[in-house]
């Protein structure tokens, strides 16, 4: 990770843009704004927003500055190489033992083992936060700037239950906490992360009616299971799928219940839960015009899937030969589903091949955590031909890599097969196929 310097460094800026008038450049160390210092990209935000622009920066040591009008409405068009220029990122100080980074497992690229706990990239980017690390000149700022919306994990809201699950004191004050951030106007989006038996059941039930008290400055609330690896707390265990089942029936219930009191559901169970319960996925009305803000909680990614494939498909039927489609064990039988409907209509052959994860083990059953060592196992112990159709994000890492460091163009090599890799745009239902060029 770069060493922060307190200066922001510029990585882009787009062309005829405010900042590129300016004689702003790639490589640039952005100083002060109007005279003020700057943070972070926030402070860019708030203070570029004014129609005439001083920009202080250095290029190549020698100090530079310049004055540009800005239209109304008009963006600066600066991309920074990191977002915060004061210091790395917040880490969290809880402790919980459900904690997905703490599973991690030895020797990959050292920022996947951060523990993020800051506001500010939760202003920036809807990072889930705790709140348990706020000082008072911290939630002074979130006041002054008014930083809205915030994402904030909240598990539970009985403080006992709260601190118990995160193993940290100052975790019992979340409703306060809450509170606190409605009455400064700040608009909330809220998660739960459930654990069986220290978390659901009645304590979901108190932790729904808290957080639908809030509505609408708690905007709304996404269920999402445990998830663990290999290297879990040996306690913790995932829920079977008749508990997930019966979890999918309760949140039901309140969504039906929440709609008639608030005029929405608030409360939107992640795909596993309808996955494990055996329920297919509600229709996009469902998620109340919510559906591109969730999916990276792991909310409504199938529907996405499934509104935006006709366009993907017809892509795949055009390559005009026999295909192999990778996914991770979760999603195996809706893709098979949709392999059926394209086998009748275009005559090809397509093999759905779901990859155990070996990496992290077997209870990791989602795509995006597939190793490229893992799919190439899976492949070559099937030794079936074709084209092999990889999900995008399996490569979501520096310079399109696998978490265990792979390109696609590495799988093609592996496999001496053609490989196409299925991209997806932003938040939307908007899939592409692109061809893997050796």
């Amino acid at each position: 990770m770069p060493a922060h310097d307190g200066a922001a460094r510029v990585a882009d800026v787009t062309k005829k843009s405010a900042g590129w008038r300016c004689g702003l450049r790639p490589g640039d160390r952005l100083l002060a704004i109007n005279g003020q210092p700057l943070r972070d990209a926030i402070d860019v935000q708030i203070y570029g927003g004014e129609p005439r622009v001083v920009l202080d920066y250095e290029r190549e040591g020698e100090s530079k500055t310049c004055t540009v009008r800005r239209r109304y409405g008009e963006p600066l068009g600066i991309s920074f190489c990191e977002d915060l220029f004061d210091g790395p990122p917040r880490v969290c100080r809880n402790r919980c033992t459900f904690c997905f980074v703490a599973q991690m497992a030895p020797g990959l690229r050292a920022p996947l083992y951060i523990k993020d706990d800051d506001y500010r990239l939760s202003f920036l980017h809807g990072n889930y936060i705790t709140l348990t690390n706020l000082s008072p000149a911290d939630w002074q700022r979130i006041e002054e700037q008014y930083l809205s919306p915030l994402y904030v994990s909240v598990h539970a809201t009985e403080p006992d239950v709260r601190v118990n699950l995160m193993r940290n004191p100052r975790a019992g004050t979340i409703l306060e906490d809450l509170q606190r951030l409605v009455d400064l106007g700040i608009e909330l989006h809220t998660q739960a992360v459930l654990v069986p038996g220290l978390n659901d059941g009645a304590h979901l039930d108190r932790t729904l009616a808290d957080l639908a008290a809030l509505y609408p400055a708690v905007r709304d609330l996404s269920i999402v299971p445990v998830g663990l690896t290999q290297w879990h707390d040996p306690s913790l265990r995932p829920y079977h799928d008749a508990e997930a089942a019966e979890v999918l029936r309760l949140l039901n219930a309140w969504q039906a219940r929440l709609l008639s009191d608030l005029g929405v559901r608030f409360v939107y169970p992640s795909d596993e839960w309808y996955l494990r319960g055996g329920v297919s996925v509600p229709a996009e009305e469902a998620y109340d015009g919510l559906l591109p803000a969730m999916v990276e909680n792991g909310v409504g990614l199938v529907r996405r899937f499934l509104n935006g494939q006709a366009r993907l498909l017809r892509d795949l039927a055009n390559l005009g030969e026999d295909q192999t489609w990778i996914t991770g064990e979760l999603f195996a039988p809706v893709l098979r589903d949709v392999a059926c409907s394209f086998v009748d209509q275009t005559a090809l052959e397509v093999e759905v091949l779901p990859v155990t994860n070996r990496f992290f083990g077997a209870t990791v059953t989602v795509a995006g955590l597939l190793t490229v060592e893992d799919v190439v196992g899976a492949l070559k112990d099937r030794g079936t031909g074709g084209a092999i159709v990889l999900p995008g994000e399996i490569f979501r890492g520096p310079e399109g890599r696998s978490l265990d460091g792979y390109l696609p163009e590495d799988v093609a090599r592996a496999t001496d097969r053609k490989v196409y890799v299925i991209a997806q745009h932003g938040s939307s239902a908007h899939f592409t196929l692109s061809d893997v060029v050796l």
